[in-house]
């Protein structure tokens, strides 16, 4: 049976022995069904997420209710917004809603200073979260202020294809135009273009990459 020192033993083999043990101890497990939002903008996070399973989106949402697509979070990660929020005692300023059943392992924010003094495998791993998100927003940041669309659906896809090391995307165009704040028919429209110039073939359930 899943426990949260399986978890962290499989996914987290950064911290040391002494850490996990003392996270197994103070932390819960937390199923979210496919769909579910896990912390919502304006919300207090109350536990640091580390995830165990599944895979999480992370979205910013605007005044109008729209949502921009930031990255994902899939089994090894931190949320590394719930880890400021946490720390800092400030409103969540994100969406993180479960793309697939997912397993998180929630940390309670009191433990969460005793954690970066006591354990350096923790500063370490939390810096690290840290600055690999920055990274991941600048990329971003960059797409959206230098890029035209067929630019920024290009790096789109190619980072969904590196991320989960396959050649074959089940997206819809849908989701993809989501993702990208964009519509539906411009997302069609490129990706056709894509596949005339031979990087994808377009299929009925899925994308895939040629070149």
């Amino acid at each position: 049976m899943d426990n949260i020192a399986t978890f962290l033993d499989q996914h987290f083999p950064e911290l040391d022995q002494p850490l996990k043990q003392f996270i197994a101890s103070v932390s819960v497990l937390k199923h979210i069904p496919a769909g579910t939002a896990l912390v919502r903008s304006g919300q207090y996070v109350k536990n640091t997420m580390l995830i165990a399973k599944g895979l999480i989106k992370i979205y910013r949402e605007g005044e109008d209710g729209g949502e921009f697509f930031m990255y994902h979070l899939e089994p090894g990660n931190a949320c590394a917004v719930s880890m400021i929020c946490a720390a800092t005692a400030k409103e969540s300023e994100i969406l993180a809603k479960a793309v697939e059943d997912s397993t998180v392992i929630m940390i309670p924010i009191q433990h969460m200073e005793d954690m970066m003094k006591n354990y350096q495998s923790w500063y370490r791993f939390v810096v690290e979260t840290y600055r690999y998100r920055f990274e991941e927003l600048l990329s971003v940041l960059d797409d959206v202020a230098f890029k035209n669309m067929d630019q920024r659906l290009q790096n789109y896809l190619d980072r969904q294809f590196s991320e989960f090391n396959t050649r074959e995307l089940k997206l819809t165009h849908q989701q993809i135009a989501d993702d990208l704040n964009t519509s539906r028919e411009v997302v069609t429209r490129l990706l056709k273009k894509l596949e005339q110039n031979g990087s994808i073939k377009i299929h009925r359930s899925h994308i895939e990459q040629i070149t």
